[in-house]
């Protein structure tokens, strides 16, 4: 019996935010295949729905559909590393001017509170939560910035970014400085729009320079106990 329209498709969303969340907090490896039984019997779906949220994951450049091969964590090329954070250094200094000129009280609590989580996943041994909040308080100046079509773009960068970091990162402390972001949230919370996007110009330049850029394998785990 066919499955109802609308059961699929909040099935296959609530699959699609679970795997994107292991991606993010690099619980799954670049390179890891995505059996479609494995996971189906991880979430207890259909092949239908975890195929749909696969196809959305490999729209959010997530994951990668390999023909006759199925479906794996994406692996960015050292070439789409670059183009990726040259990208973000275009965007989100200018962004973080405008963040800084448009910050109400209430979104500076709100990125206080990013900083204070991801600090906390740090100190608990918690590194991929920690950058995925790291992440986060990037697309939250965004949002704060109010400029829709940028912030879509910047969500999507800093998606990509995961699995970048998880490739190629080699300087394990600098995602978890706590300096540029307690920086950048003095300067939008004082409305200081050209401290912001000086700060936000050097801090993506850290972030760039974490990174060893050179083709890296990577060591998949089991998908069960990256999930579980």
């Amino acid at each position: 019996m066919a499955e109802p329209v609308e059961q699929k498709e909040s099935g296959s969303a609530r699959v699609a935010e679970s795997l994107a969340m292991a991606i993010h907090e690099h619980r799954l490896s670049p390179g890891m295949k995505l059996s479609e039984d494995e996971v189906g019997e991880i979430y207890g779906v259909s092949r239908t729905v975890v195929r749909a949220a696969l196809q959305q994951l490999a729209h959010d450049h997530l994951v990668e559909l390999k023909r006759n091969r199925g479906a794996f964590v994406a692996q960015p090329s050292v070439k789409e590393a670059r183009e990726v954070f040259e990208a973000r250094a275009l965007l989100e200094p200018r962004t973080a001017r405008s963040a800084a000129e448009r910050a109400t009280p209430e979104d500076i609590e709100i990125l206080q509170r990013h900083i204070d989580e991801e600090h906390a996943a740090t100190h608990a041994g918690d590194t991929g939560r920690a950058l995925h909040l790291s992440g986060m308080f990037h697309v939250e100046i965004a949002r704060i910035a109010d400029q829709t079509t940028v912030a879509d773009f910047i969500a999507q960068l800093v998606s990509r970014s995961s699995l970048i970091i998880a490739l190629y990162w080699q300087r394990r402390t600098a995602l978890c400085e706590s300096h540029a972001h307690d920086a950048l949230i003095k300067a939008l919370a004082r409305h200081d729009g050209a401290a912001a996007e000086e700060m936000m110009k050097h801090h993506l330049l850290d972030l760039l320079t974490s990174l060893d850029l050179r083709d890296q394998p990577s060591v998949p785990k089991s998908l069960k106990e990256a999930l579980n």
